[in-house]
């Protein structure tokens, strides 16, 4: 018997869902793999366009690559925060070490009008620490603070206080915690009230300038500025601030410049991320003190930092770093010991203090 076998006919099957979520991987990782791309070249060119290689070293970065502790001198410049067109002062001065062991970030604020010798002047001079920045820039100031602290400092990163506004802006706005409620009389009138407030650039650069309404005056002021950087790297590290990634780094390509090369980034990126995780804080101290200076015929009010806190906080920081501790002997603890009478405790009264002419 015969059989005959039917001719098969062409079947309409449905691709396989599979198939699509296949294809929408691959077009998915396309589309991350070029965004990432772009990010990454956005983010060399940025990097690129603030470096400054006058005082990188080579040091820093194998200490990155070794994945040791770091320092990192942060300058708040007031060029364009106040409309000036010189080089400015850097009213904002922090020391920032980062332990990627202990997974911790230390902020320590030296106050601008601390008495100490400006580093690198080709004749000795004793002024507020603030002045090396507008004597020799970002160079001048680490070399103060270095020899103020015996601290090594690794990098330096100055960023524009007027440019803080579009940073903070360029993230979507912080979140702080605001200590008391007041008007800052001396940027718009904007008002602060006490507890939780989210600030845009405009609110966050006056919150961290003002002063005059603080009853810790400068020092009040120094917490407010390190909340605000708190802020600022808390929102940056996290998916939030990512969001507004490109925004951001068009708002420092034109505020910052640091020593830190794109790869040096990178490398703390990668080592580095948990220690923001765990950030404290402390302020060095310091008395007023009227010093007579060859600047101006009359006496100016300095803040003049007690040897034994200006000792305990070089202690901290090389602690930090894994360095031993030494002996504080520079200018400024010289220029203590040659001021005996100067009581550091006492607010109550107007005391001057003398800076004789010294080498250190």
């Amino acid at each position: 018997m015969k059989t005959t076998r039917r001719a098969n006919k062409p079947q309409n099957r449905k691709p396989s869902i599979w198939r699509y979520v296949i294809l929408l991987l691959i077009v998915g990782v396309c589309t991350l793999g070029f965004y990432g791309l772009r990010l990454y070249s956005q983010a060399r060119y940025t990097a690129n366009s603030i470096y400054d290689p006058s005082t990188a070293g080579k040091k820093a970065s194998a200490k990155i690559k070794a994945q040791k502790p770091l320092a990192i001198l942060l300058l708040g410049a007031d060029t364009g925060a106040i409309g000036r067109s010189d080089q400015g002062k850097s009213d904002t001065i922090i020391v920032c070490t980062i332990d990627p062991k202990t997974n911790q970030t230390h902020l320590l604020s030296i106050p601008r009008d601390t008495n100490a010798r400006i580093i690198g002047m080709k004749n000795f001079r004793m002024f507020k620490i603030n002045d090396a920045y507008n004597q020799g820039g970002s160079a001048m100031a680490r070399a103060t603070v270095e020899k103020l602290l015996n601290v090594p400092i690794d990098y330096y990163v100055t960023i524009d206080m007027g440019g803080l506004e579009t940073v903070v802006d360029a993230l979507g706005g912080i979140d702080v915690d605001v200590p008391f409620t007041f008007t800052s009389s001396h940027t718009d009138n904007l008002h602060f009230t006490k507890g939780p407030m989210h600030l845009n650039g405009k609110y966050a650069l006056a919150y961290a300038r003002m002063r005059y309404e603080d009853p810790e005056q400068d020092y009040g002021r120094q917490k407010r500025q390190q909340q605000v950087i708190k802020a600022v790297v808390k929102k940056a590290v996290s998916g939030q601030g990512l969001a507004q990634f490109t925004e951001l780094l068009k708002s420092l390509s034109q505020n910052v410049k640091t020593d830190m090369s794109f790869d040096d980034m990178v490398g703390v990126f990668q080592h580095y991320p948990k220690a923001t995780k765990k950030i404290t804080s402390s302020s060095l101290k310091g008395y007023t003190g009227w010093v007579q200076t060859s600047d101006y015929s009359w006496p100016l009010s300095f803040q003049i930092p007690p040897t034994d806190n200006l000792q305990a906080e070089s202690d901290r920081l090389r602690k930090i770093l894994g360095l031993k501790a030494e002996m504080l002997a520079n200018a400024t603890t010289k220029e203590n010991a040659l001021n005996p009478n100067f009581r550091f405790e006492d607010v109550n009264y107007k005391q001057y203090f003398v800076n004789y002419a010294l080498t250190d």
